[in-house]
């Protein structure tokens, strides 16, 4: 296949002034055939498997990294969500099982793993409440673990016993990590309709339906999107969609080839590509700063939910157009703390959590990364949980909520985590009572949507 020397050109630019790069290389590893009753027998099972299975993937993404000149940002692993794996552990939690997967970790030189994950939409076993009553402890007794809970599907409802749980989880995570501003609160994710070949943390886990190895490769490219549109000039809205597909095509078309490459050096299965736009707190690598370039004068204001959904419909077209591989999430997120121009929103008083919510009905994910006072109440969490599973149940979208509430932190303050995650300006909360509404428990039955056999 020849190379047109002008694309060439065009990929160094993304690279050097436009923030382009590979978010993750995240090797998704089986753990069921690790299970044991005797919890030191199925931690030195796992231990090994994870250190067996990815001892070779930094140095592959090293090497490719070398050979194409295109940064690879994050090396991540993704197991089988431990409820399911550790099930028949006679133990009464799972704290020791996340740290082995740190020690894991670590062994293999990757900067995340994900999957000390339970799937409770339906309701729980004795397996995923003592992963979810682990959750607190073990996020803050470990650096690279990831949790995630799904407590919702369009098929099954939302599960509000799981989600007032959640609430109180959240608190007590914050609360485990209040010298760190709460940071395990940044590890964990509540899903509706999570995906199970998900490359992002803190989301991913390896779904049951997965193969025994895979890798999946997360792409983002918010900074080379928002160069191309403030390229153009006065555009109209049909102008800008188009631009932004054959952009998305172009960073797909790169994210693929690397996620082949890596697939075939390691001698596992190539799985998906995530083309989601994942911003960083660099200035100019901002998914808000997309939007502003369509015409708002800031992120937030009217007009800002019609934008995110040109945005996120274009990316998709375009990146469905340039592989037959895509999959996890593939979209915009909308990561608050991760994002300069959402902090600048924020700041400005454009933007706030009621927006936010409206605009997650039409974008990859949901509240993401959002800072409230510490002082939030736990039933408060669970009732902003329960509002964006709803979203995600009627609309058949996945949709997840990361909130932190800051220990010892209100309104106006900041809470700093440094690197992709960045900071985040303190957001309020309504200060009106949803706990009885919560404390109800039960079920909130599936839409009648989803009644599609």
């Amino acid at each position: 296949m020849l190379v047109n020397p002008k694309e060439i050109l065009e990929t160094i630019q993304m690279i050097r002034m436009e923030h382009l790069d590979i978010r993750t290389v995240t090797m998704g590893i089986s753990l069921r055939d690790c299970s044991h009753p005797d919890i030191e027998v199925f931690n030195e099972n796992i231990y090994e498997k994870i250190s067996s299975r990815a001892k070779d993937l930094v140095r592959t993404t090293n090497e490719i990294q070398s050979l194409y000149g295109i940064p690879i940002i994050n090396r991540r692993i993704s197991v089988t969500p431990i409820a399911i794996a550790a099930e028949s552990c006679r133990s009464q939690d799972f704290v020791s099982v996340a740290k082995t997967m740190d020690e894991a970790a670590k062994e293999a030189g990757v900067d995340f793993i994900g999957g000390f994950s339970a799937l409770v939409h339906k309701g729980e076993t004795g397996g995923d409440l003592k992963l979810i009553n682990s959750i607190p402890e073990a996020l803050a007794s470990t650096d690279k673990v990831c949790s995630s809970v799904n407590v919702a599907t369009t098929k099954a409802g939302i599960n509000m016993d799981a989600v007032g749980l959640m609430g109180n989880i959240i608190k007590k995570t914050a609360e485990l990590t209040s010298d760190r501003d709460g940071i395990g609160c940044a590890k964990l994710v509540v899903f509706a309709n999570a995906p199970e070949d998900n490359p992002f943390m803190a989301g991913a886990f390896h779904g049951i339906g997965e193969p025994e190895c895979v890798i999946n490769v997360g792409v983002s490219g918010p900074g080379v999107v928002n160069a191309a549109v403030c390229e153009l000039e006065n555009p109209n809205l049909t102008e800008i969609s188009e631009t932004i597909k054959r952009t998305a095509f172009k960073i797909t078309r790169m994210g693929e080839m690397v996620g082949r490459e890596a697939s075939r050096r390691l001698g596992v299965e190539f799985g998906i590509l995530d083309l989601s736009l994942a911003p960083t707190p660099a200035i100019g690598d901002s998914v808000a700063a997309i939007l502003e370039a369509m015409g708002l004068e800031r992120c937030g204001t009217h007009g800002t939910t019609a934008a995110l959904a040109l945005l996120n419909d274009a990316v998709k077209k375009g990146g469905a157009m340039a592989s037959s591989s895509v999959g996890g999430l593939s979209g915009a997120f909308i990561p608050v703390s991760e994002d300069a121009g959402m902090i600048e929103a924020v700041k400005a008083g454009a933007l706030t959590l009621e927006k936010l919510e409206a605009m997650t009905c039409v974008c990859s994910v949901g509240l993401d990364m959002i800072a409230v006072p510490g002082d939030t109440h736990a039933s408060t969490l669970s009732a902003i949980i329960a509002d964006e599973m709803a979203i995600g149940v009627i609309n058949k979208k996945t949709t997840a909520v990361r909130l932190i509430p800051a220990p010892g932190k209100g309104v106006g303050d900041f809470v700093e985590f440094g690197g992709l995650l960045g900071s985040a300006p303190i957001m309020p909360v309504s200060n009106f009572s949803s706990e009885t509404f919560v404390r109800r428990g039960g079920r909130i039955p599936a839409p009648i949507q989803s009644l599609t056999n």
